[in-house]
């Protein structure tokens, strides 16, 4: 009986252990798909006419890191199979003018209620957590193709 709990306990480790390795696998191979540099292109409701902001994904990091129109910003990014999530942003504190201010701060701002993403045709969209809203638009620089 004690080597049936044993086997028992064996295999549940090693169902568990396996499902988790699944996971990390999937979640890396999103990690690469992610990771490079693109140019915003849209963000409803905001006038890009100013400017384009940009957003980096470094897969090996999980860092994410651009440029809000005026200011860099930095930070980290959790993949989790479609979910995507970024903590805590930090940027710089340059002031420009109040039209790209405005963009910028609406950008950011829009980058904390993301929730998931797609990739196609190298363009990344950025989805809402809430409501898988579209959020952002963003296509892949050329040399990262």
């Amino acid at each position: 009986m004690k080597s049936l709990a044993t086997l028992s306990l064996l295999v549940f480790a090693l169902v568990f252990t396996s499902c988790d390795e699944t996971k990390k696998v999937i979640d890396v191979a999103g990690n690469v798909q992610l990771s490079g540099n693109y140019t915003v292109t849209n963000v409803p409701g905001t006038a890009m006419t100013a400017i384009q902001p940009t957003i980096t994904f470094a897969a090996l990091s999980g860092r994410v890191s651009g440029n809000a129109g005026c200011n860099n910003y930095f930070g980290d990014y959790t993949i989790n199979n479609n979910a995507l999530t970024f903590g805590e942003l930090a940027a710089t504190k340059k002031m420009c003018g109040e039209d790209v201010m405005e963009v910028e701060d609406n950008y950011l701002k829009t980058l904390s209620k993301v929730g998931g993403y797609r990739i196609q045709d190298n363009v990344l969209t950025l989805y809402a957590k809430s409501d898988q809203s579209v959020l952002i638009t963003a296509t892949k620089d050329k040399e990262e193709e």
